[in-house]
Order: C-alpha cells, then structure tokens, then sequence
C-alpha cells in the first residue's frame, strides 16, 4: 500500500504505535555485502566508475543537494530512510531510534546480521529530529526520503550535510518505494545496486504468485481498525499493493470508497465482504474495537466470507501490517514471505 492512505502513522519525528518490518533477502542482490568494513565508514572509496560518477547534484523542493564524492558515512532521520541504507549494503552511522529502545525487528535484524554489525547508534526522536547528534557523527551525506518533516528539518539539516530528499513537498506522499530508493541510491553511488534490489523484491514477489495460482482473480477487502473507525483500505483509486502484485483484484464495492472517504460504520459491514478479507488491528486496545468483538458482531458472522473462513487477520505484533501499509526496499520481500502463508490460508478456508 502507498503512502497516500496513512492508516497509522510511519515514524519520523514522531512516535508510531508500530516499528516497521523488513527483509534481508533483498541484500542478497546489493553490491558489496561481502565488504562489511567498507560498508560502515572509515575507509578509502574505491576507484572506478562509481567514483567517476561524482559530483552528483540533486534538485530537491528546498533548493539543491550536492555530493562532491561517493559518501563513506551515512545519517538518516527516519525509520524507512535506514530501511534505504540496510538495503543497499550500508549501516548508518546515527538513526532514530524507531524501536524505542526495544528489540530490533526481525527484517532489520536480519539485514544487520547479514552485513555483520551491531544495532547502529540511534537517538531519541520523541521531540523531532536530533540535529546535534546527527552533526557529532559528521556524516557525508543525510538520508530523508521516508521523513513527513523535511519543511522544518531541511534548514537546520543541510548546514551538516547534503541532505537527499524529495524533489516535491507533495512525494513525502506520494513517491514509491522504488523511485525513494533511486534517489537515495544515486546520492550514494549505489544505482547499480538499487536496480538490484528491486528486481529481487520483483522475483520474490512474481514466485509466489506463481506458486499460488489460487490467488489470480480472487476479490480482496483489506481493512484496518483504526481508534476512530474501520477503514476501507483497499479503495478503488488505492494504488495496487502486494495483495494485487500476487494476483488478487479489488471488489467492485471499493468504487464506493476513497482516501478521504473509508469509513465502514457497524450497520454497513457488508461492504467488506470478498472472496478474501483480511482485516487488522495496529492499534490494540486504542482501536475502535478489538477482533473479539468484531468477530462476535452478528452482521460481521452473517458475512459469506466470514461464513466460508476467508477471513483472515494480518498481525500487527511482528510489524506485518505496518510494513503492508508503508513497503519500503527493505520491507518489501519479508512483507511476501509473512504474508502469502496468511493468503493461502484465507483463500482455502482454514
């Protein structure tokens, strides 16, 4: 799912009530991987087109980013801009603390152990972006490609370090995973590598479709509870996410919803139903209500799909449904591989 629909918040300067998720079987095309202390900083770059590639300059929405050569030492000041980094081959030098002090997720964990370091320094983003801890790290360049708050950052920001970021106010939204990844990728000297990336996240997703020829044509409503209402994520104008890249299509009641229209009231239930719905809960106790007592509504039960056991929930608990909702080039293929056994399922009725 892309940004445009903000079913919970992706941390950035703010706190999120869910960490995301991610997978290092991405980094099994990125360059360099092998080369675990030239990835860290602290090294000599090496010679050869990469190096002839610089000086890169980027225009960005607050003026230009220029990158006299290829960057040993990379900041970044959001969750998904570290995704960017650990995707391409290369650990942060300072990043937020996106886990709050707690485990590092399992996608991360993996990218982290594969490129052989430790959790990268963070600081504390409760209050916004630490400006003064990114400076003391010197850092080559600044990644803000996933970040809402690049209008109040960019200023104070770019006297470190040339920050990469979006070349429009409005891609803090609308930019896909792959064109952040582009940019970023450039900035860095690491385009080759970025191509990579996506075409294993492309392979990762065309083999699953492939082995669950079930999937091709069936309808799907995805819908998430949120404090205030249920919404109808899988709207028609929603730009198709891993349900439809593994065959599946929207149901013709998705017409009647949009981004600032998906609002499912108790008495209208029966728009969710599909050959598959798949529900999830990201906020816990603070969702409208709970899945107990959504199962136990009597229109919900009444539903064919709910009847016929298509229906599944997607946990929130391991950071599955927040990567759905905000894929990024290191989430992307953890999101396929948690997410086709739950569709299986669902769509077999177990």
């Amino acid at each position: 799912m892309n940004r445009l629909a903000r079913p919970f918040a992706r941390r950035s300067t703010a706190r999120t009530l869910i960490a995301a998720a991610a997978c290092a079987a991405l980094l099994a095309g990125c360059g360099g991987k092998d080369d675990k202390a030239g990835k860290t900083g602290g090294e000599k770059p090496s010679a050869g087109a990469a190096e002839a590639a610089f000086p890169v300059t980027l225009t960005n929405a607050w003026g230009k980013t220029e990158v006299e050569k290829k960057p040993l030492k990379v900041a970044t000041v959001s969750d998904g801009d570290t995704d960017i980094a650990l995707a391409l081959g290369l650990v942060p030098v300072i990043t937020p603390d996106a886990e709050d002090g707690g485990p590092v997720p399992e996608y991360k964990q993996r990218a982290l152990t594969e490129l052989g370091a430790g959790k990268p320094k963070t600081y504390d983003d409760t209050d916004g972006t630490d400006y003064e801890a990114i400076a003391a790290e010197a850092p080559d360049v600044i990644l803000g490609m996933n970040t809402w708050s690049m209008e109040t950052d960019y200023a104070k920001l770019a006297p470190i370090a040339p920050v990469v970021t979006f070349t429009d106010k409005a891609h803090s939204d609308t930019l896909t995973w792959q064109e952040r990844l582009k940019t970023a990728a450039k900035a860095l000297g690491l385009t080759a590598e970025a191509e990579k990336v996506i075409a294993a996240n492309e392979k990762a997703t065309a083999d699953a479709a492939a082995a669950h020829p079930e999937f091709k044509g069936k309808t799907y409503t995805y819908a998430v509870v949120h404090p205030e209402q249920i919404t109808f994520m899988s709207y028609a104008d929603q730009d198709p996410g891993v349900f439809e890249q593994l065959g599946f299509k929207k149901t013709d009641k998705a017409e009647n919803y949009k981004a600032d229209k998906n609002a499912v009231s108790l008495e209208n239930l029966d728009e969710l139903e599909a050959d598959v719905l798949l529900m999830t809960y990201p906020f816990g106790d603070n969702g409208l209500l709970s899945a107990k007592e959504l199962e136990s509504n009597k229109l919900f039960q009444s539903l064919q799909v709910v009847k016929g056991k298509h229906y599944a929930v997607i946990p929130s608990e391991n950071t599955l449904s927040s990567a759905v909702a905000y894929p990024d080039a290191l989430s992307a293929p953890w999101i396929v591989e948690k997410l086709t056994p739950i569709l299986a399922g669902a769509v077999a009725g177990k």
